[in-house]
């Protein structure tokens, strides 16, 4: 670790970090040292192009040289053409609000849900045990990790959990009057990688039609082609009202987004939810070139079989006991091995994966990553376990 980083005056919201790195590359990374990494983490499914990218890094330039910010209170054209690209994705007959953040796309989602359905008398959103919407107040009291939330009581109140994947739960919850709507994630990466069971989410599409309550799919990790589509829903043939993204959108750079079908789109007007640097000409740049290289390169086919190679190489592997995702969002359960101690052992051998849970391993790699890069990580992680 370098100096600067180990007396640096940040708060201390994140454990020492292991290692600092200076420059990357593809799904290469570089430290302080020069020591060469392969990225399996992709900064938690954020960099969809890898490092450096070369058209992100070129439209960042061009736009910072051309115009970074007049706030949202005056038009730009960045912007516009970014959310109607996103429209088209996601099925179009759709509006987008820009944030910052997948946990801010979120906030936006929820107050829009409770303006659409007429709080406070329905102002209720249920969400899933097991579930991850962000670090906001908002956010937190909507994920279903209950261990996250004594330290911040009294969370917002409006949030109701249900057990992933059961509809039978489902279908009790938002019999409730005061339900506005559903939430759920199509793969719950951050707790532990379990993708929905089949058939849950169109089922949770009938129940929110049956009671007139929303269905909100937080695309935030899953979004833009890490599961193998361009959306986790499109597996199931589904179409939600509110869609939020954000990671892979800008590839290291700060923006999420919130889509609303065109009619529940309308419950706001101007004044009822804004952001300072939500879309702006910078981060709108970044997200237009990283559109145009997943559509060009079609990032939703090669995260399938990516994915198919990496799950089928990991499930030879001794020492896994099971492996399930979908595309490039792939976790490992360890057999009786703390993921920690495997994930630390990995780094040492050059290989970054995430230890999401306490005997879980999760895979993001780079979209573009190719089949000698799914190889190598194997390899390397086949002689931590067996060491």
């Amino acid at each position: 670790m370098s100096t600067a980083v180990k007396d640096s005056r940040l708060m201390n919201t994140y454990p020492p970090p292991p290692v600092t790195f200076v420059r990357g590359q593809g799904s290469r990374l570089w430290d302080s040292e020069g020591r060469e990494y392969l990225d399996f983490v992709g900064g938690v499914a954020v960099c969809s192009l890898g490092h450096s990218h070369p058209a992100v890094a070129d439209a960042l330039a061009d736009q910072a040289r051309t115009l970074l910010h007049v706030s949202n209170l005056y038009g730009t054209t960045v912007g516009p053409e970014v959310a109607s690209t996103l429209d088209r994705l996601v099925g179009g007959g759709g509006r987008v609000f820009f944030a910052n953040s997948g946990a801010e796309a979120n906030e936006c989602a929820f107050k829009l849900a409770r303006k659409w359905a007429g709080a406070p008398a329905r102002f209720v959103v249920v969400s899933a045990e097991r579930s991850f919407h962000g670090r906001t107040l908002a956010t937190l009291a909507a994920t279903g990790q209950f261990h996250r939330h004594p330290p911040f009581q009294p969370l917002p109140a409006g949030f109701r959990h249900v057990p992933y994947g059961s509809l039978e739960a489902l279908a009790e919850a938002v019999a409730a009057p005061d339900v506005a709507a559903v939430v759920l994630e199509t793969v719950q990466g951050e707790g532990g990688v379990w993708p929905a069971p089949a058939g849950y989410l169109a089922g949770a599409r009938r129940l929110c039609d049956e009671v007139g309550a929303l269905l909100i799919v937080d695309e935030v990790q899953t979004g833009l082609g890490r599961t193998g589509r361009w959306f986790g829903f499109q597996h199931e043939g589904v179409r939600p009202d509110v869609v939020t993204l954000a990671k892979a959108l800008g590839n290291g750079v700060p923006i999420g987004a919130c889509w609303a079908s065109d009619d529940v789109a309308a419950a706001f007007g101007p004044g009822d939810h804004a952001t300072t640097l939500g879309g702006q000409p910078l981060a709108a740049a970044a997200a237009r070139a990283v559109l145009g290289v997943m559509e060009a390169e079609d990032v939703p086919a090669r995260a399938a079989a990516a994915g198919t190679r990496l799950m089928d190489a990991l499930a030879g592997l001794p020492g896994i006991a099971e492996v399930r995702g979908q595309g490039l969002l792939v976790g490992a359960e360890l057999d009786g091995r703390s993921a920690p101690e495997v994930a630390a052992a990995a780094l040492a051998a050059g290989l970054l994966v995430n230890p999401v849970r306490p005997t879980t391993l999760r895979f993001m790699p780079s979209l573009l990553v190719t089949d000698d890069e799914l190889d190598e990580a194997v390899a390397v992680l086949a002689s931590v376990l067996a060491a």
